[in-house]
């Protein structure tokens, strides 16, 4: 049963177009490309592959069970709710505190790198890398990213949108949001993966991006590293391919918990967990068909990494002539749609705890909530240093990515699978996909503890090892 007293998704298709848009973002777009760039391609995507549906689906699922089986609108309450329900410690309710906090860090970052993404909408539609070389497009992005003053703008306008929408409420802000630019958003990609596939053949790009992205080659995979053995290679690509399937379906940031307390009975979780995972996989592999193709058959790098979105891509459309320059706008245009459904995301789960907690309508909290995701987030505008380095945006992504999602993803699994009391699991999962469900719920139980608990420690290793050696 959904929360009592809660607001809920009006359809079927609201709550999986909602729960698509927290997945799919600027994770699809630039994160899940640079991760396959640099991590060799198809074999990168088939472990990817494996991540989604082994792992991320279980805690998925996971996180609508508390969600909706709890008596509250907030992640933290619903824990500790399904706590007190199953006879269990409301200490559990650590896993949406981790989650929460996860959340709220990442849109403060996220409405900085989102303003780029406003930002270079404006570049092209002036046409504004016209005649320039790839060298001049680098300085440009370096240079803009290093003023502040010239991204404040484009980040104060992406940040009152998020607050806005989530200020609405459920059904006249996020719903809206996501029920009119998810199927903008999937019908641009499509084309423009259709364009830069169609375009590309003469060059060999399509082809190239085809076996690049879709052909396993386990001795590049083997030998990523040269001073890294093959075992130790291979590793590093699961643990990347695992870290980006948890940070691209979007689990362990309590968005799930708080959504499922949105989903009215009758809507099979089994299946919207299915379908939610599947649909953000389908945006990532469709992206890099819309982007590989025309980094191949402009002659540049695939493992561009991060600037692979910002001077890669531009340069390619440069290269273009003619129209490049409406390709390139598109595609930034694109990007913002991606990025304003998941920045709601992110910042609902907060919004619902404070409105709950100090019994403040929704408004006012995502309005304060807002205030302050902006002041958190001038960190990491203003910690940019000459020469475009990042550090305080890459230290709240690291200690989120590395530390807070995982753990997060680690307790909910954990909780569900073997603290839950088992009947309220099947009183959720029975009816409509009820095989699928205990499918699930028995790779919540023996699986994905497993998975993400490698994941955790080993991305924990890196992120003590990475500050140690800072």
């Amino acid at each position: 049963m959904a929360a009592a007293g809660t607001a809920q998704w009006s359809s079927k298709f609201a709550f999986i177009m909602a729960a698509v848009g927290s997945s799919v973002g600027l994770g699809n777009l630039w994160r899940f490309s640079s991760e396959a760039g640099t991590n060799g391609g198809g074999a990168f995507i088939f472990i990817y592959l494996m991540a989604v549906f082994l792992v991320c689906v279980p805690v998925l699922m996971s996180e609508y069970l508390v969600g909706r089986t709890g008596n509250v609108a907030n992640a933290v309450g619903s824990i500790a709710d399904v706590a007190q329900k199953s006879g269990r410690s409301s200490a559990w309710k650590l896993a949406s505190w981790a989650g929460m906090l996860a959340g709220f860090l990442i849109v403060t970052f996220y409405c900085v790198i989102a303003g780029w993404v406003v930002r270079y909408i404006f570049f092209f539609l002036t046409n504004g890398f016209a005649g320039m070389t790839p060298d001049q497009v680098a300085t440009r992005f370096v240079d803009f990213i290093s003023n502040p003053m010239a991204v404040l703008p484009s980040f104060l306008f992406f940040a009152a949108i998020t607050t806005w929408l989530v200020s609405r409420g459920v059904n006249k802000g996020i719903e809206m949001a996501a029920k009119v630019l998810m199927p903008a958003f999937f019908v641009l990609l499509a084309l423009l993966a259709i364009f830069a596939l169609i375009t590309n053949v003469g060059n060999g790009g399509t082809m190239q991006a085809l076996k690049f992205l879709y052909v396993p080659d386990i001795g590049e995979m083997m030998t990523k590293n040269p001073s890294a053995s093959g075992i130790a290679n291979v590793g590093s690509v699961a643990n990347a391919a695992l870290g980006q399937a948890f940070f691209s379906v979007g689990v362990g940031s309590a968005i799930m918990i708080t959504y499922g307390s949105y989903i009215p009975n009758g809507v099979s979780l089994p299946k919207s967990a299915a379908i939610v995972a599947f649909m953000d996989t389908l945006v990532a592999l469709v992206a890099g068909l819309a982007i590989f193709p025309i980094v191949f058959g402009s002659g540049l790098s695939e493992s561009a990494g991060p600037a692979l979105l910002f001077i890669t891509l531009p340069n390619a459309f440069e290269a273009m002539g003619g129209f490049g320059w409406i390709l390139g706008a598109a595609f930034f245009f694109l990007a913002f749609f991606a990025a304003i459904t998941s920045s709601v995301s992110l910042l609902e789960p907060s919004a619902a705890y404070v409105s709950e907690r100090f019994k403040l309508t929704k408004s006012k909290a995502a309005w304060i909530v807002g205030a302050i995701m902006v002041l958190v987030g001038l960190i990491s505008l203003f910690g940019v240093e000459a020469g475009g380095k990042t550090p305080a945006l890459d230290a709240i992504d690291g200690f989120t990515g590395k530390i807070l999602l995982p753990l997060a993803g680690f307790l909910i699994v954990l909780f569900v699978g073997w603290r839950m009391d088992s009947r309220l699991v099947y009183e959720q999962i029975k009816g409509e996909g009820e095989g699928l469900g205990k499918f699930i719920f028995f790779l919540t139980r023996w699986v994905a503890p497993i998975f993400v608990g490698a994941v955790m420690i080993s991305q924990m290793i890196s992120y003590v090892s990475g500050f140690l050696g800072s």
